[in-house]
């Protein structure tokens, strides 16, 4: 299985996401989301959240935007003979929707 990237296509937090990618050359699906996060179903099936950017890379799934830069560089990008281990992220217990899920956002602030 290959890199997956779920977003939305206004967020900044996804934009950077997909310049990392971009810069890297990194082949990936794009997966574009629904504004509104109670309607991301792909994104709480794969991580448990409601929030963009996640990337599915085979088993692990990463949810936090610092994280997924990390990751793409040192698993892609120049740093990727380092040993640093990433845990997944997507939750054990998953979000139920809230009333402040029914509007677009892209993360937590």
């Amino acid at each position: 299985m290959g890199l997956t990237l779920y977003h939305v296509d206004w967020c900044p937090e996804c934009i950077a996401v997909k310049r990392k990618l971009d810069e890297l050359k990194i082949a990936y699906t794009d997966v574009i989301v629904p504004d509104i996060r109670m309607f991301r179903k792909q994104v709480h099936a794969v991580s448990g959240q409601y929030f963009v950017p996640v990337i599915q890379d085979g088993d692990l799934v990463l949810t936090e935007t610092a994280d997924i830069l990390a990751y793409l560089d040192e698993r892609y990008g120049a740093g990727s003979a380092s040993s640093t281990r990433f845990q997944s992220q997507a939750r054990m217990t998953p979000d139920t929707p809230s009333d402040d899920d029914a509007h677009p956002s892209c993360r937590i602030n």
